[in-house]
């Protein structure tokens, strides 16, 4: 998998957990953090409007998210479910622009 070229990979470690070789990747959130409140002060998501910008997702963390799941990338209906309970858990709140529900 490559990741867009706003994803800044800090670090991957390679360890051996008995048989299992386990690689941890390490990147910085930053840029999705500065992009979600840009978004905030720039974008209007009025009441009423069809379509709202309900946050900032990086493409290495959602391929994380669909790991966890079990996603396939091809399963689209599976995939707007995980990154809709994901973007209206308290844990990522900071990756949102929009606090309404959908």
């Amino acid at each position: 998998m490559s990741l867009p070229a706003n994803s800044t990979k800090l670090s991957q470690k390679v360890s051996f957990e008995g048989d299992n070789m386990v690689i941890k990747k390490t990147f910085d959130a930053s840029h999705m953090l500065r992009d979600v409140k840009q978004a905030r002060e720039t974008t209007e998501n009025a009441f009423g409007s069809d379509y709202k910008h309900v946050g900032n997702v990086d493409m290495g963390l959602l391929a994380i998210w669909m790991k966890e799941a079990g996603v396939a990338w091809s399963d689209t209906a599976a995939m707007k479910e995980v990154i809709k309970r994901k973007m209206m858990s308290p844990e990522f709140s900071a990756l949102r622009v929009w606090e309404g529900s959908y």
